[in-house]
């Protein structure tokens, strides 16, 4: 990653929870120089203090004009958090990244005002582990420059993507934004069926973890397709079709039950965002 632009001119983060400390970590990782770098959170973590005594600047005054300015608190600290956001950008060709979840780009534009250049995305949490997958896009402001550039420093924790226009984002929440906890659930439902055939319960979730974890690698390194994965590991007659035949019925299988959950979060991002 090139950050000489960034080490020179500041990057500012507004809020540091999980998400924002995955994107900082790996951006140090990448280069970016401690003193080069600000942070505004109310309760900061003992990871950022330790990152101060090294030359962060941690709840300090903000650079005149940073370069990129990452927005990454919860909805509801947007109301504080935007004030910040105005203050650092004003006059300025900064780019402004947000990962905050709920909070569209006419919001942004509302507050900061429409010529500023923004970048909306969507990460998930397996960016803690450099394996999130990120959608983005952008505001009228923002050209190919500010998209490179959100790609190139979202990268830092996994595969980003670019969506047709914000219309998908809802889409994208329900996915693979929320779509870790659909998998988490799965582990929990795998074990506790294990259970109900007679397996301990430690045993059950460690097999069911491993197992979908495993399957989880396998799928990020085939280039074959999820489908034709499922055929290799499916014998005609066998229990895993048997078990097939139930989780791939049409009504009351996993299609039937997806498609109702991703269409309930779509629906409750749409909710939220207006």
């Amino acid at each position: 990653m090139t950050l000489d632009r960034i080490n020179r001119r500041g990057m500012v983060i507004i809020g540091c929870g999980k998400m924002g400390s995955a994107l900082l970590e790996g951006w140090l990782g990448r280069g970016l120089a401690l003193g080069a770098t600000w942070v505004i959170d109310p309760q900061p973590s003992d990871w950022l203090r330790n990152l101060e005594r090294k030359g962060l600047h941690l709840n300090a005054g903000l650079p005149a004009a940073p370069a990129v300015v990452l927005v990454a608190v919860k909805p509801q600290m947007m109301g504080a958090a935007l004030p910040q956001v105005r203050a650092a950008v004003s006059d300025s060709d900064a780019l402004v990244l947000t990962v905050a979840a709920g909070t569209t780009i006419a919001r942004y534009e509302a507050d900061l005002g429409a010529g500023v250049r923004i970048v909306r995305s969507m990460p998930n949490t397996p960016a803690a582990v450099g394996r999130g997958i990120t959608a983005i896009v952008g505001n009228a402001a923002s050209g190919e420059a500010e998209l490179a550039l959100a790609e190139e420093l979202l990268s830092a924790v996994g595969q980003v993507v670019r969506l047709e226009g914000e219309h998908q984002m809802d889409a994208v929440t329900a996915v693979s934004g929320s779509g870790p906890a659909y998998v988490f659930h799965l582990i929990e439902a795998l074990a506790a069926a294990g259970e109900a055939e007679g397996l301990s319960a430690d045993l059950a979730m460690r097999l069911a973890r491993a197992t979908v974890t495993g399957a989880g690698e396998l799928a990020h390194r085939a280039a074959e397709p999820a489908a034709q994965l499922r055929v290799n590991v499916t014998s005609p007659g066998g229990t895993t079709a048997a078990a097939l035949a139930v989780l791939m019925d049409e009504e009351r299988g996993f299609p039937a039950l997806l498609r109702q959950a991703v269409k309930a979060a779509a629906d409750r991002g749409r909710e939220l965002g207006k």
